[in-house]
């Protein structure tokens, strides 16, 4: 991996906190700081459609969100990857613009930064500690993909449904996740009366309560002992290859498991 090495630890969880970018060497940070524009957005924004040209390099910040979607033949849609302030979206692979494969959406608002693709590109050509950064963050939004195909394939709709509101709270901090049972179905790739089954039981449960546009996680403990673990191979995973940038557990999380 080279002799060079991001932060041991992420930044906390500000509204303006990148750990991707908070892992740079301090001179590529000097570098890219000039380059990167605001650009906030509520929920639902589009950041680029299948066959859109990638011109831009998003970076999520604090609670910010985007989902990459697969765009089935039917016109439904089926996520893929759920990035977060670990990481990026558009352009980190390519060496140049091509036209993007999966629909990418803002699924929890918040600021972005971005930058132009080209702009990373050449950035990349003179750094060689930023090209191998960028490089070890796509072996690690690979693995995501690869986790979540091999997730879909094998556990039930509850422990896919407790893996991604885990993976939703570690990266925003809140317990309660602006999302509706339909959207969450969706996002699932699965019929919307599973999910109310499963919504059902965990309320029985006492794990979360749900309102409209709204589900309320209210046992953090349990949630995580309804869910796959998916979540914590892909934390070991982004641990090993790019230490710090994955988000912590939650701080609810960890009281009520050291209470």
């Amino acid at each position: 991996m080279g002799r060079e090495r991001p932060m041991e630890t992420a930044q906390p969880a500000t509204q303006t906190t990148n750990n991707l970018l908070g892992a740079l060497l301090p001179r590529d940070q000097e570098v890219l700081r000039p380059l990167l524009q605001p650009w906030p957005r509520e929920a639902g924004a589009t950041l680029y459609h299948p066959g859109d040209t990638v011109e831009f390099v998003y970076f999520p910040c604090g609670p910010a969100l985007a989902s990459f979607k697969v765009v089935l033949a039917d016109g439904r849609e089926v996520e893929t990857a759920l990035v977060g302030r670990e990481g990026a979206i558009g352009g980190i692979v390519s060496q140049g613009r091509l036209p993007a494969y999966a629909r990418s959406e803002v699924q929890h608002g918040g600021l972005f930064l971005r930058m132009g693709v080209a702009a990373l590109e050449a950035a990349k050509r003179r750094s060689p500690s930023l090209h191998n950064l960028f490089a070890r963050y796509a072996d690690c939004l690979m693995a995501q993909i690869f986790q979540a195909v091999a997730c879909n394939a094998v556990h039930t709709i509850e422990q896919r449904t407790a893996k991604w509101l885990l993976s939703a709270i570690d990266r925003t901090g809140d317990p309660e996740v602006p999302l509706t049972q339909e959207q969450l179905a969706a996002l699932l790739g699965v019929g919307r009366s599973y999910v109310n089954r499963v919504m059902r039981e965990l309320r029985g449960r006492g794990v979360l309560n749900t309102r409209r546009g709204v589900l309320q996680v209210c046992d953090m403990t349990a949630l995580q002992e309804a869910s796959c673990g998916c979540d914590a191979a892909l934390r070991r995973h982004f641990d090993e290859v790019l230490r710090g940038i994955y988000p912590a557990e939650s701080e609810e999380m960890a009281l009520q498991e050291t209470g």
